[in-house]
């Protein structure tokens, strides 16, 4: 659900202003709402206001850059220094990190010009000899690549300079280097007979264009036998300057956030020449810690509180509050914006169907087994308070978001093992093969003969099995058509609970449009869906006169109701009957759950059929071989599609099921309540 917030205004004397806004952030309920316009000051601070935040900041930015140059994590907490040293303490640790950042910056330029250039300049230091150092012969390094021809390089050099050069090379890996040596006068020359054949003069990076070849040569020779290791003494020093400086400014740097902050706050309310009033949401269910954070300034500080306006307040917070099974179904809500406040929270749908397709795709009990142990190396992980450093990604997941992953596994895991039972499915036939699993006609045609087909029963063929299959997708010879509409279902639900949806919000917000245009498509995909079952997909017209049929009446009701409710809003969505169509379209999207999952199964099938193969023609020998290609195939089909098997289902909601309740047309801001992050001054945190 959407957690209700109360709108509050309060209201301080100027020079309470600061304390007022530190316990504000003390308490860290309130999220703030700029005041525009109206008589008092609003937007940028002046005077000694502005100039107190420009000091805050630079000192910030100066903390903050020398704690990405120390490259330290946050140490454990210590004591805030008092606030008229933190300059100091902050330039006594960003002036020598500053220049040993400067210097591992050099060296490392260094090293990774010696590991690109360094051969070859060792290579044209050779064939240089001592001609680098002459006054009056100019050297031009340049690189040829596998392609590029000799021949006609020589024939453009001596085309304009006749006999005035000489041309050597020498290989270097899978290239080549070469060196031109000619006059110094007629440097210019040379460089356009290279350029005549698209070669260039080879030019060093850093400091080391410019050198001669012999010293570029000594020099990288020195970098390559000195650099490691003096990198490293460099990052050792790095380390020694973050064990003696990183507590303090971690401290410092969190102080100075919520001094910027307290800025920040003051910028975005009225002020007065003696007077401050701000204003912002607080949910109903933290209030109390908000009058306990202002009670305490009496007379000083007036406030007033009531409930935000679903209908006309803008820019109402949404905070989503779900509790037990659904709550940790918001980390995948995270991945969406909000919804506008005073509508519908679809986090308890998710939690609900998404796991729920996602097994259906899956579908395998070997691969549930493998999600439910990566579901509790998550939770493992949680356990310790250890978080996942992504670092390949630029991303670290913390720990709580890593125990909602883990439980969100899980419930996947277990909707996949306990679909897999349903399909006989295990690392695709392998259970099947070993007639653990297996086909029982007679089981099947009992249970879905009411649908039409029936499984093909041979003379003479035995089923024999432990557990037989119900859902026996892969039978796509006779079962193809009942997997598919079974998914369908699923789009039946949903696309018409979405526009469901759709009339209730119109209702409760008293907005005729939308409910008008949700009654008219709820209505006419009610009528699409009854008249395909109707005329069983259009292989029967003569259903339309046959009144007896129910579903015929209520199609007949559905199509007026459409036709009235556009008639309704056809200023606003004439083309309602083209949204009709695509809406049509949606509930056949859930299709994808039948065949993505289908292919999945197939993919499965032939990895496992492939290894039970070569056991049965090879023998001992092909078990051995058939288990390890199994297991290779199996994991290159699942890394190539679980993306896709996971986002399908996403997909699903976001669009088919949440476009239609008006989900992705309005969203609000995350509630993001103003929040101290230092302790008080000599307190550890």
């Amino acid at each position: 659900m959407i957690n209700p917030m109360q709108q509050v205004v309060i209201a301080t004397r100027k020079r309470d202003s600061e304390a007022v806004i530190t316990a504000l952030q003390d308490a860290g309920v309130l999220h703030l709402k700029p005041i525009t316009g109206g008589p008092l000051s609003t937007g940028s601070l002046a005077g000694a206001d502005a100039q107190s935040r420009r000091e805050d900041e630079r000192l910030l930015a100066r903390a903050e850059s020398t704690l990405a140059e120390l490259g330290s994590y946050r140490p454990a907490p210590v004591s805030l220094p008092a606030a008229d040293s933190w300059a100091d303490l902050i330039e006594q640790a960003a002036q020598p990190t500053a220049a040993l950042a400067r210097q591992r910056q050099d060296l490392q330029a260094d090293l990774d010009a010696e590991s690109a250039y360094g051969d070859a300049v060792r290579a044209l230091g050779r064939m240089a000899g001592t001609l680098d150092r002459s006054q009056r012969v100019a050297l031009l390094p340049f690189v040829l690549q596998p392609a590029d021809n000799l021949g006609e390089l020589d024939a453009a050099l001596k085309a304009e300079l006749a006999d005035r050069y000489v041309l050597a090379t020498e290989t270097v890996g899978q290239n080549r280097v070469g060196l031109i040596a000619t006059r110094r006068s007629e440097r210019d020359v040379a460089r356009a007979a290279l350029g005549k054949v698209r070669l260039g003069e080879l030019r060093l990076p850093g400091r080391f264009d410019g050198m001669p070849l012999s010293e570029a040569a000594a020099e990288m020779d020195r970098v390559a036998r000195a650099g490691s290791a003096g990198l490293g003494q460099l990052n050792s020093e790095r380390d020694r300057l973050a064990q003696a400086h990183a507590p303090a400014l971690y401290a410092i740097r969190d102080a100075l956030k919520d001094r910027v902050a307290v800025h920040d706050v003051r910028a975005v309310s009225a002020r007065g020449k003696y007077s401050l009033a701000l204003q912002g949401y607080v949910p109903e269910d933290r209030i109390a810690a908000l009058k306990s954070a202002l009670d305490r300034f009496g007379s000083a500080v007036n406030y007033e509180l009531h409930a935000a306006d679903d209908h006309h307040d803008h820019l109402v917070p949404v905070e989503l509050k779900n509790n037990g099974y659904v709550k940790p179904f918001q980390t995948v809500m995270g991945l969406m914006t909000p919804p506008k406040y005073g509508t519908f929270d679809p986090t308890w749908v998710v939690a609900l169907f998404f796991p729920l397709f996602f097994g259906i795709i899956m579908a395998d009990i070997g691969y549930g087994l493998l999600f439910l142990w990566f579901g509790m190396w998550l939770l493992g992980k949680a356990k310790r308070n250890e978080g996942w450093d992504l670092s390949f990604f630029g991303a670290y997941v913390p720990p709580a978001t890593l125990r909602d992953l883990g439980f969100v596994t899980n419930v996947m895991a277990a909707w996949t093992i306990l679909w897999g039972v349903l399909t006989g499915e295990f690392f695709g036939t392998f259970l099947e093969h070993l007639h653990v699993f297996y086909i029982n006609p007679e089981l099947l045609n009992s249970l879905w003969s009411w649908t039409g087909v029936r499984y093909p029963i041979e003379e003479g063929v035995k089923h024999y099995g432990l557990i037989p299959i119900v859902f026996p997708r892969l039978e796509t010879g006779y079962f193809s058509n009942v997997a598919l509409v079974f998914a369908l279902c699923f789009g039946i639900l949903q696309v018409l609970w979405g526009w469901a949806i759709r009339v209730q919000q119109g209702v409760k917000h008293k907005d005729p449009v939308h409910t008008w245009e949700g009654i008219a498509l709820f209505g006419g995909v009610g009528a699409l869906i009854l008249m395909a079952f109707a005329t069983k997909a259009g292989k029967d017209f003569s259903a339309f006169t046959n009144f007896s049929d129910p579903r015929v009446l209520l199609m007949y009701v559905g199509f007026a109701a459409f036709v009235v409710g556009w008639l309704r809003v056809i200023k606003h969505y004439p083309l309602l009957p083209i949204e009709l169509l695509s809406q049509g379209g949606a509930v056949v999207s859930y299709a994808r759950i039948f065949a993505v999952g289908l292919v999945s199964a197939i993919l499965a099938k032939l990895c496992t059929d492939l290894g039970w193969s070569l056991y049965e023609n090879i023998g001992f020998l092909g078990i051995i071989i058939g288990i390890l290609l199994g297991v290779v195939l199996h994991f290159l089909v699942l890394a190539l599609t679980l993306i896709g098997h996971v986002l399908q289902p996403l997909r699903l909601h976001m669009v088919e099921f949440l476009n239609p309740t008006g989900f992705n047309a309005d969203s609000s801001p995350r509630y993001n309540p103003l929040r101290r992050l230092s302790p008080a001054q000599g307190q550890v945190k």
